[in-house]
C-alpha cells in the first residue's frame, strides 16, 4: 500500500465527519498510516482523509469483482 497526500475531495469529505465516525475511520486504519500518523508526518484530518480515499477505491475494486462473478453465474445459469 502507498500513502500519499489526501485528496482535496476527500480532505472537504473528512472536516464533514462526526466526532464519532472520524473515531470509527481511526479504528480502522492501516499499520503504515497510523505510524505516519504517530510520527506527526500527518495530520489527523489528512491520515482521515487518506483512509476515506484508500476504503472508496477498495469498495469500487470489490463492486467490480462482484459484478463480474454475477455475469459468470449468470452465464452459467
Amino acid at each position: 500500500m502507498k500513502i500519499k497526500i489526501a485528496d482535496a475531495q476527500y480532505l472537504e469529505k473528512a472536516k464533514q465527519l462526526s466526532k464519532e465516525d472520524a473515531e470509527r475511520l481511526f479504528s480502522r486504519m492501516r499499520g503504515r498510516l497510523t505510524r505516519r500518523l504517530d510520527d506527526k508526518k500527518l495530520t489527523p484530518l489528512d491520515a482521515i482523509a487518506i483512509q476515506l480515499e484508500l476504503e472508496d477505491e477498495e469498495l469500487k475494486d470489490w463492486r467490480e469483482r462482484l459484478g463480474e462473478l454475477r455475469k459468470k453465474d449468470k452465464a452459467k445459469g
